[in-house]
């Protein structure tokens, strides 16, 4: 195989290449994980039902019917907090171990890990449902999902594998294409998992055909990373003599991302680079890093917080709407990719930055006023270039360290 990019819209594609392309393991993995998402979320309402009052009074008959609900959201709730505790707990030491040995061993061990751990996940869902277990083993399970590295080890993988096989201009395109397809994925399997949900009815089938589904994409994703996929050569930095802003195929323009000597490119385009680039500054990476870790635990406390509120009055959502509500959060995905390939050709990223966190904060403002199911819908739109500041926070980072080590 000749040196040439391994982008999927490279322009000489080989077997080879289209094996190391990372987009089938991520549209698989979100597919099984939208749904479980969804299917967790209605097992854990169903185990959690009350049995109605007996009670011939409307009015008495009313006020149980409040009190169950409210009963049942705060036995919700607190199955969340622990489980949500367990998530982020889990994976620290050896997301880490496993990151370690990726750098140094194989780039696919933490993917193909994690990607076990959540296999084993979601056949506990899947387990749950058939035998009526109680919800609690899904505590277990996460963490046993954790343990092998949970998203975290996965992401990181994932970002670090779809680095090596594009050139330093390239990456940031490549990555939010993966975000794309990322979004794609998880809005076709929300949009999916109310209907799957309802297949067969009845307690202790209830979410079977959605759980096996799950299962099911998650098994194709483990076997097409360990079978199929494999690692890109890295570009070579001899091969890059002049320092080019990528274009876009069939779009007008340039496609520009944060990049700290994005000024100097426009002036050096008939001279090389110095051999000797300068370090580039802790303190700006580490800043980088806070600054989106700050952001992100903003966006994730509040779909948290947004999944729970639904379920109950002023909306009382089903299964169906509760498919398509969480599908109205990936679309955010396509959404910010939109946003940043127009924005990035008129603002600069500080302002790109800027527009993203007004969006969600303005979004996420609106859904305390949520009354009605399309103010639901106008609060998620408001919030539609919401990931704009971690794409371009995180494209800022791709450029301010090398490749291998991209996604530690």
């Amino acid at each position: 195989m000749g040196p040439g990019v391994t982008c999927p819209w490279g322009s000489r594609l080989s077997g080879f290449q289209i094996r190391t392309w990372i987009e089938p393991v991520v549209a698989s993995t979100q597919v099984a994980g939208s749904l479980y998402d969804a299917g967790l979320l209605l097992v854990v309402k169903e185990s959690f039902a009350s049995e109605p009052g007996g009670s011939s009074n409307h009015s008495a008959s009313q006020a149980l019917g409040a009190h169950q609900e409210n009963q049942q959201q705060k036995a919700i709730s607190n199955f969340y907090i622990i489980y949500n505790l367990v998530v982020g707990l889990a994976p620290l030491l050896s997301a880490y171990g496993l990151g370690w040995l990726s750098d140094r061993h194989h780039r696919k061990i933490s993917i193909c890990t994690s990607m076990l751990g959540f296999l084993l996940c979601r056949i506990g869902l899947l387990l749950k449902v058939m035998l009526d277990w109680p919800v609690e083993v899904m505590y277990g399970a996460v963490a046993l999902s954790g343990l092998c590295g949970g998203f975290s080890a996965y992401w990181s993988g994932v970002m670090a594998l779809g680095s090596l096989g594009c050139s330093e201009g390239r990456r940031s395109l490549r990555l939010i294409v993966i975000d794309l397809v990322l979004g794609l994925a998880g809005f076709c399997g929300s949009m999916a998992s109310g209907y799957l949900f309802k297949q067969i009815v009845g307690h202790s089938a209830q979410g079977l055909v959605l759980t096996a589904c799950s299962v099911g994409c998650a098994a194709f994703a483990l076997f097409y990373s360990l079978l199929v996929l494999k690692v890109p050569e890295s570009v070579s930095k001899a091969n890059k003599v002049y320092p080019t802003v990528d274009t876009v195929s069939g779009m007008v323009g340039t496609y520009r991302t944060l990049d700290p000597d994005e000024r100097n490119k426009q002036n050096v385009s008939r001279n090389p680079l110095t051999p000797g680039k300068r370090k580039p500054s802790r303190t700006i990476i580490t800043l980088l890093f806070v600054g989106a870790i700050i952001y992100d635990l903003a966006v994730v406390g509040t779909v948290d917080v947004m999944a729970l509120f639904v379920l109950k009055e002023p909306l009382s959502w089903n299964e169906v709407q509760l498919g398509y509500g969480m599908a109205s959060g990936y679309i955010i995905f396509i959404t910010s990719f939109l946003g940043v390939l127009v924005f990035s050709r008129y603002f600069r990223d500080t302002t790109m930055i800027i527009i993203g966190m007004v969006s969600f904060g303005s979004g996420a403002l609106l859904l305390a006023f949520v009354k009605k199911t399309y103010m639901f819908y106008i609060a998620r739109a408001v919030m539609l270039f919401a990931l704009i500041p971690i794409t371009t926070i995180r494209s800022a980072i791709s450029k301010l360290i090398k490749d291998s080590s991209y996604g530690e």
